[in-house]
């Protein structure tokens, strides 16, 4: 991770596999694009949201890697795995970095010293012009904020929602993920994984996950009994 947070002896990690390469962007292609660009001449803030399993976490922590390419300082801050930390201590110095990340905001709306130490963050990192990229489960609206100049603040940069993926897609995103581990995943196999497995994304990534363990180990192709064997399904 660029920046360590060493005063807090945080355990956050980035996951090497969370990069914009490795994203199958479907019919987000614009927002992908946005997001490579954000550091270079992009804008100075994104507010981005999608349900559960759309790919929030994975495009901010993939804008942490591209920043790490270029040799720029960025954060990355989970607030579900964070919310129990004090804000002003998680947030002290982060004004020095090129970019900071904020996945799920939502967790800790609601709460008065998350919300204003939010608040001065926002206005810390706009008067250093550090790039800020923001992501939630829901659009700034359908937030219950209390602190209405955050709302404000919120509300000031490009907003995109991550669109979810069509049963077509889907399937296609699974062979895209597959053949970036080097797996052959035809589209009859494809299809039964996602009629068996729960159909959000890392429920399906983690089966993969699964399979290319078992066919390595076994020397097998994935045919779909081995797959139905493989998961006993």
């Amino acid at each position: 991770m660029s920046f360590a947070f060493e005063q807090l002896s945080l355990a956050v990690q980035l996951r090497d596999d969370a990069t914009f390469d490795n994203f199958y962007p479907a019919d987000n292609d614009l927002l992908v694009d946005q997001l490579r660009n954000q550091l270079s001449a992009g804008e100075r803030y994104i507010y981005l949201y999608g349900a559960a399993g759309t790919g929030c976490s994975h495009l901010l922590q993939a804008a942490c890697h591209e920043a790490g390419k270029t040799g720029l300082a960025a954060a990355y801050l989970p607030l579900a795995e964070l919310h129990q930390y004090h804000p002003e201590e998680l947030f002290e110095g982060l004004e020095q970095l090129s970019l900071v990340c904020i996945d799920g905001i939502h967790h800790v709306i609601g709460d008065s010293a998350w919300e204003s130490n939010l608040f001065h963050l926002f206005n810390r990192l706009k008067e250093r012009d550090i790039k800020l990229l923001i992501s939630s489960s829901c659009a700034v609206r359908e937030l219950p904020i209390e602190l209405a100049d955050l709302a404000s603040r919120l509300s000031w940069g490009v907003v995109y929602q991550i669109k979810p993926f069509s049963d077509i897609q889907r399937n296609e995103m699974l062979q895209f993920r597959a053949a970036q581990r080097g797996m052959e995943l035809s589209e009859e196999v494809a299809q039964y994984i996602c009629y068996r497995c729960q159909r959000d994304t890392g429920s399906l990534l983690a089966v993969l996950d699964t399979l290319d363990l078992a066919s390595l180990k076994e020397q097998r192709r994935l045919t779909i009994p081995f797959v139905k064997a493989t998961m006993s399904w």
